[in-house]
């Protein structure tokens, strides 16, 4: 089920389908450099599993970004409702495969996200979080218009220092 399109990309909702390609990307070293560990295929699974469930149960997860020109799997991006720095928060968040990273989906993608969030899903606060060496995904949060609100140390993710980006409505 697409949910929004942009130029470039339809945003879809994953499926079972969707195992092998997301594996691709989500247990690429490169992609994932700035998670603490590139995914194995049960994580993968479980992600998979986990936003699927997540769109009966809260309306919106985390899905597949597809290359309209080739129909091809390119990154993951979505929301999840995460506890970041101690707050229960919307969570924008995306990962590109690395073979597509300096092309602006992350971007194309993420403001369309924002959007869908504000006007669509009614959410009136959300977040994107990132480690502060992770110059690519904050250039996205400034560009779709989220501020920095703060640093913090991001216990999910190695104990890193982490940027947190907002925008509200």
């Amino acid at each position: 089920m697409i949910i929004m399109e942009t130029n470039r990309l339809w945003i879809r909702q994953h499926s079972a389908d969707d195992l092998e390609e997301l594996h691709c990307i989500l247990g690429d070293a490169d992609t994932m450099s700035f998670w603490p560990a590139p995914f194995t295929k049960e994580q993968t699974s479980s992600w998979l599993q986990k936003n699927i469930e997540a769109y009966s149960t809260l309306g919106f997860g985390r899905w597949g970004m597809v290359l309209k020109e080739s129909g091809k799997l390119v990154g993951d991006i979505g929301f999840m409702r995460v506890e970041l720095d101690s707050q229960l928060e919307n969570d924008l968040g995306y990962i590109i495969s690395s073979s597509y990273w300096g092309r602006d989906l992350g971007t194309e993608a993420a403001a369309a996200c924002l959007e869908y969030g504000f006007s669509t899903l009614d959410m009136r606060r959300i977040c994107a979080n990132m480690p502060l060496e992770h110059h690519a995904s904050r250039r996205v949060a400034e560009k779709i218009g989220m501020t920095c609100e703060k640093q913090y140390i991001n216990q999910r993710n190695r104990e890193k220092w982490t940027y947190l980006y907002s925008k509200s409505m």
